[in-house]
């Protein structure tokens, strides 16, 4: 199986722990970091902003404030462990795997970069929505981990908002090939692990959420390129895109789940 990466710059644990995992039983053809271009941000807040309103969104500001204090310090550290893991598991990429490094996921740089080495399967941890032209290029496809249960939980909080809804059966990650719309594409599995909402933060939990199912993930990919995995039906469900957490939502949750573990 020939494989590739494409993942955000910075982010270590997918950048070595994942290239490390990848690596170990296929043959990864290349990894594309992406460099977030300076505006990007900008324009993220502005269409929140548009969807929910100046007022709601300074709850979403509220929640990266109390985020920032209180929950991504041992975020991080739960990363890091996780990462001296993988290292401890996995042996490093080879010295000739190619890196690129661009702004622009969907550019033609990128585009021939990919078409160059023809990988069978691609896993995409990124922000950008990717675009035809590129997820088109692997036979296969190219998949992504998605923290949530789709089609219920859609966009890239989708875990925070099943938690905050009490909607605890749906807390998970999906397996799914990206198509045009926003997680829309075809799901191939759902996974979940054991967490402790009452300790644990919601970026602890989705992480868990891919990280403690590295096994079936490999397993999944096997079969798709395979070509004998099949898809589950997901049609007649309700389906939403979720949008930024809301401090409220994340306080109440909090709330509900000591009051569910007494």
């Amino acid at each position: 199986m020939k494989s590739m990466l494409i993942c955000q710059e910075g982010s270590d644990l997918t950048r070595v722990g994942i290239a490390r995992w990848m690596a170990s039983f296929s043959d990864l053809a290349g990894i594309i970091v992406i460099r977030d271009r300076g505006g990007r941000h900008l324009q993220r807040v502005r269409s929140e902003i548009r969807r929910i309103g100046p007022f709601r969104f300074l709850d979403v500001i509220g929640y990266k404030i109390y985020c920032r204090l209180f929950l991504t310090r041992k975020a991080r550290e739960w990363q890091e462990n996780k990462l001296a893991q993988l290292c401890r598991e996995y042996p490093e990429v080879p010295a000739e795997t190619d890196l690129l490094l661009t702004s622009d996921p969907n550019s033609d740089r990128t585009r021939d970069f990919m078409e160059e080495r023809r990988p069978d399967i691609v896993f995409a941890r990124c922000k950008s929505l990717l675009k035809e032209r590129i997820f088109s290029i692997p036979d296969s496809g190219v998949f992504v981990a998605h923290p949530g249960i789709c089609p219920e939980y859609r966009n890239s909080h989708g875990c925070f908002w099943a938690l905050a809804s009490g909607d605890l059966e749906k807390v998970g990650m999906t397996l799914l090939k990206i198509d045009k719309g926003i997680d829309t594409g075809p799901v191939h599995e759902y996974f979940t692990c054991d967490y402790d909402e009452v300790k644990d933060s919601h970026i602890i939990i989705q992480d868990m959420m891919t990280f403690e199912n590295l096994d079936g993930i490999r397993i999944k990919f096997e079969e798709i390129v395979r070509g004998n995995c099949r898809t589950i039906d997901t049609s007649g469900r309700s389906s939403r895109v979720w949008g930024q957490p809301w401090l409220s939502k994340y306080l109440g949750w909090k709330r509900q789940a000591r009051r569910r573990g007494k």
